[in-house]
C-alpha cells in the first residue's frame, strides 16, 4: 500500500511538468507563426517572392525592402513589448495576490502618462527617446510614492494597501494629466498621437537604448517566481519559509515599473495585455508562477502581434493602431476565460 502511494506521489509532478512542457512547446510554435505572419502581412500587400527579395536585399531601397524593414522592426518591437507587459502583469498579480492585478493597479501606467505629458507641456518633449526619459521618471516616482505610502502603518506594504494607494495615486496622476492637456492645443495634439498604442513609432536605436531597462525588469520579475508562489500563501507563511517579504516585494515592484516604463516609452499605453495573458496562461498551467511567468513572456508577444496584424489588414490601405485592436482581440478572450472559470475565481 505505501509503495503504491509513494509511486502516485512521484508520478503526479511528472505528469504536471509534462503538461506544462507541452503547453510551452505549443505557445512557442504559435509565437513563431505569428512572427512570420507579422513579417509578411500588412496593409500593403506584396507577393511572397517580393517579400523574400526585400529580406535578402534590405538596403536596396526598393519598395519591397522598405516595407519588409518596417514590418520586421514592428515585429521585433512587438515581441519585446508583449513580453514586457505580460511579465509585468503576471508579476503584479503575484505580488499583490490580486487576480485582477495589472500594471495600472499600482499607478505605474498613470505615472508614466503623467510625466510624459509634463515633458510635452513644459519642455516640448517629442519622440521616443524623450518620452522614454519622462516615462522612466514617472514610473520611478509612482513606484516610490505608492510603496512608501503603503509601507506606513502596521503590517507594512500589504497587497490590499498597495492596491488602494495605487488607485488613489492613479486618480491624482490622471487629474494632473487632464489639467495639463487642457492648457494648450499643442499638448493635446501631441498627447493624443502618443496615447494610442502603436508599434510603428520607435526605431531600432530606441529599442537598443531601452534594452538594459527591459532586461533588468525581466530579471527582477521572472527571477522571483518562486517567491511569488510563497507570497500566495500569505505574508506570515512566506516569512516562516524564509522570505524577506517587504524587500522582495519592493524589488519585484521595481522590475514591474521598469518594464512598464520601457513599454510605454516605445509604444505608448497598451491596455489589457498585462491583465489577460496571465489568466490565459494560468488556465493552462495552474497556479505555479515558475511556469506562469516564463510562459507569459512567450504568450504576450503572440497575442500582441496578432492584434497588430488585425489592425493592419482590417481597413486597408489604412491601419488601426494596436492599442485599439488589442481591446478587440482581448475583450472577447477575457470574457471567455471568466465564463469558463478556468483562469479566475471571482
Amino acid at each position: 500500500m505505501s509503495t503504491a502511494v509513494d509511486t502516485r506521489r512521484h508520478q503526479a509532478p511528472v505528469k504536471a511538468g509534462s503538461r506544462q512542457g507541452t503547453v510551452l512547446v505549443g505557445v512557442l510554435a504559435l509565437l513563431i507563426l505569428t512572427v512570420l505572419g507579422s513579417s509578411f502581412l500588412g496593409s500593403n500587400m506584396i507577393s511572397p517572392a517580393a517579400a523574400l527579395r526585400g529580406l535578402v536585399h534590405p538596403g536596396s531601397g526598393s519598395p519591397e525592402s522598405v516595407i519588409m524593414s518596417g514590418r520586421i522592426l514592428r515585429t521585433v518591437i512587438g515581441v519585446v513589448i508583449g513580453a514586457s507587459l505580460a511579465a509585468a502583469g503576471a508579476a503584479m498579480q503575484g505580488v499583490t495576490r490580486n487576480p485582477l492585478g495589472d500594471p495600472a493597479i499600482l499607478g505605474i501606467n498613470a505615472g508614466c502618462s503623467c510625466f510624459v505629458v509634463i515633458g510635452i507641456a513644459w519642455v516640448g518633449a517629442s519622440g521616443a527617446p524623450a518620452y522614454a526619459a519622462w516615462a522612466l521618471i514617472g514610473a520611478a516616482v509612482a513606484a516610490v510614492a505608492v510603496y512608501s505610502i503603503a509601507s506606513m502603518g502596521r503590517g507594512g506594504a500589504t497587497p490590499i494597501k498597495l492596491a488602494l494607494v495605487g488607485a488613489a495615486f492613479s486618480a491624482g496622476a490622471m487629474s494632473i494629466t487632464n489639467a495639463l492637456i487642457l492648457q494648450g492645443q499643442k499638448t493635446l495634439d501631441e498627447f493624443r498621437r502618443w496615447q494610442i498604442g502603436s508599434l510603428s513609432r520607435s526605431s531600432f536605436e530606441d529599442l537598443l537604448s531601452l534594452s538594459p531597462v527591459i532586461v533588468v525588469g525581466l530579471l527582477l520579475t521572472v527571477g522571483f517566481a518562486s517567491s511569488m508562489n510563497n507570497f500566495a500563501l500569505g505574508d506570515d507563511m512566506a516569512k516562516s519559509l524564509g522570505e524577506k517579504v517587504a524587500l522582495k516585494r519592493f524589488v519585484i515592484f521595481v522590475g514591474i515599473a521598469a518594464l512598464c516604463a520601457a513599454s510605454v516609452a516605445l509604444a505608448g499605453p497598451i491596455a489589457f495585455l498585462g491583465l489577460m495573458i496571465p489568466h490565459a496562461v494560468r488556465s493552462l498551467t495552474g497556479p505555479d508562477y515558475r511556469w506562469i511567468l516564463p510562459l507569459s513572456v512567450v504568450a504576450g508577444p503572440t497575442i500582441l502581434l496578432v492584434a497588430d496584424v488585425v489592425g493592419r489588414v482590417l481597413l486597408p490601405p489604412t491601419e488601426v493602431e494596436v492599442g485599439v485592436t488589442m481591446a478587440i482581440v482581448g475583450v472577447p478572450t477575457f470574457i471567455y476565460l471568466i465564463r469558463s472559470r478556468k483562469a479566475v475565481n471571482l
